[in-house]
């Protein structure tokens, strides 16, 4: 019995031990093409003309803004974030402080990233300064392409 238990101890930590962002045999290039997704929105939100959008979003994209709004499909998703990227938070910036992509199927990712995000002003009066979101992208494979199906949004509050 207590031979069972040590080989049930070594095979839960081994299991544990596995890396938990690889599985379902996706080769490293899965993980990088993921990353990818989340730069290139990055980089379209920083810019706010989003212009690259059709290349990594699906067309029906949900987009689940700080405040709780639900927004279905990418053109509804872009008469939502660009006028408020190109107004509002025209100049304000994100950069990735960290990411973690976990794969749930060959075809289903999700990366939690922390974004930075540079200071501004919204509504007038409130200063929103060294603030830090905590946003979740699922990402999937259609046609040997990883696209963007949903993102949500969640400002980190500091304790």
């Amino acid at each position: 019995m207590k031979k069972l238990s040590v080989i049930t101890a070594v095979a839960i930590a081994t299991l544990l031990s596995v890396k938990p962002n690889v599985s379902f045999g996706q080769k490293p290039q899965d993980e990088q093409l993921v990353k990818n997704v989340v730069l290139a929105y990055q980089d379209d939100y920083n810019d706010g003309g989003f212009k690259n959008v059709e290349s990594y979003t699906t067309k029906d994209w949900e987009h689940i803004n700080p405040i709780g709004g639900i927004t279905k499909g990418r053109d509804e998703v872009m008469k939502e974030l660009r006028p408020l990227c190109q107004t509002i938070l025209k100049g304000v910036s994100l950069t990735v402080e960290s990411i973690t992509i976990r794969f749930l199927s060959p075809t289903v990712a999700i990366a939690n990233v922390v974004h930075k995000c540079s200071d501004y002003e919204f509504p007038q009066g409130v200063k929103h300064q060294n603030e830090r979101h905590m946003k979740t992208y699922v990402i999937i494979k259609k046609q040997k392409k990883w696209l963007l199906t949903l993102d949500q949004n969640t400002i980190i509050v500091a304790h």
